[in-house]
């Protein structure tokens, strides 16, 4: 078998040890035989929503069963040939199969996301801030430029982008602004970029000198109807200000901007739409989520410890850096995924780190094992 044939293999191989992590493969048939013996209860559709839920979640089992099983008989099935057809000498054959494993592994590769994408807030809309952190004018530009990269992200992918508000930094970028962002997984994919970005650079705005700055990214679900979240009137103060900056398309100025504080957590959302009862609404829906995501978090502390530990927007506390000077280099702390395609992250593109961490999450990784492979 060919080396590149092999490393086809080897990449088919992975993408079902994923698979069959995520769909907890020695249980698998167990759980499905539990479902079908409730399915055939006479007093099932005694409560429709229930029996409509058990019969989803009955419904992705037995997908996520004949996809993991399809995917590795046909590897198998397609080595078998290979192997044959050079026992044989012919080439027709290992050609034909060597098309067909090219054609699993996008399938296999695919089949890995989706399967990374399954929790329980994954495919909801999903809100997006983006903090200036120690740095000063420097921390404020690093702010936009993420600002940027997030935007151009979400636009390649066709999702809807809508900024809830922002705050100009004082001589140039910006301090602080927030985005609801709208399409399938949003919150799934974007949920691995909490955390602290560090960027070193050639300052723009100095004498040339090589600084460092930090900027803080907060990721949380927009919570759908299906979510219910209580929270207490007597919990919350509303303030209404008048929103300022130095003008231009992304900036709103308007005497109805929101604020809501949220006591017992110190959570504070800001809204600043031109209309105050719309402004309200977001900003209660932004709390909901942000007490939805806090929830979240506590259910999956191991798979989230990066959130909680995340601190300051400083030294320390970073999960991804961004070097520009004296070399090109943008490094994920978590799962060392690197590139010295510097410009298209910074235009975007994305997705290999998400995957990279959505991976880690799915094998239980710790930072030091990732390091360490």
């Amino acid at each position: 078998m060919r080396a590149e044939t092999q490393r086809t293999v080897e990449k088919i191989e992975k993408s079902l040890d994923l698979l069959a992590q995520r769909l907890d493969v020695e249980t698998a048939q167990h759980r499905l035989e539990e479902f079908n013996a409730r399915v055939e209860d006479p007093n099932l559709w005694d409560d429709p929503q229930a029996a409509q839920k058990l019969m989803r979640d009955r419904q992705m089992l037995v997908d996520a069963i004949e996809t993991y099983e399809s995917i590795k008989q046909e590897l198998s099935d397609q080595v078998e040939l290979i192997e044959l057809g050079e026992i044989e000498d012919d080439a027709e054959v290992v050609e034909d199969a060597e098309a067909a494993l090219a054609a699993l592994s996008e399938k296999s590769g695919q089949k890995e996301l989706e399967a990374l994408l399954d929790g329980e807030a994954d495919g909801n809309d999903t809100f997006l801030e983006i903090n200036a952190g120690a740095g000063g004018t420097e921390a404020c530009d690093w702010a936009a430029m993420l600002q940027r990269m997030y935007v151009r992200w979400a636009e390649k992918r066709g999702y809807e982008v809508e900024l809830q508000s922002e705050e100009p930094g004082a001589e140039a970028g910006i301090k602080s602004c927030a985005y609801k962002i709208s399409g399938p997984n949003a919150y799934g994919w974007l949920k691995s970029e909490s955390g602290v970005h560090r960027l070193v650079r050639i300052s723009p705005f100095g004498k040339g000198t090589r600084e460092t700055s930090f900027a803080s990214v907060w990721v949380y679900p927009v919570v759908d109807d299906n979510i219910e979240i209580e929270v207490n009137p007597a919990d919350i103060r509303v303030d209404t200000y008048r929103s300022s900056g130095a003008g231009g398309q992304h900036v709103n100025t308007t005497d109805s901007a929101v604020r809501i504080t949220h006591a017992p957590t110190g959570i504070v959302v800001t809204s600043s739409e031109k209309s105050q009862h719309q402004n309200r609404d977001i900003a209660m829906k932004a709390l909901k989520s942000r007490l939805y995501q806090m929830e979240l978090e506590k259910r999956h502390a191991e798979i989230n410890a990066q959130h909680e530990a995340k601190g300051d927007a400083g030294w320390g506390n970073q999960i991804r850096s961004y070097v520009l000077q004296p070399y090109q280099m943008v490094k994920d702390l978590r799962t060392s995924h690197e590139t010295s395609d510097t410009q298209g992250v910074l235009d975007g593109n994305l997705d290999p780190f998400m995957a990279a961490t959505l991976a880690q999450q799915a094998t239980g990784k710790s930072r030091a094992d990732a390091n360490a492979d």
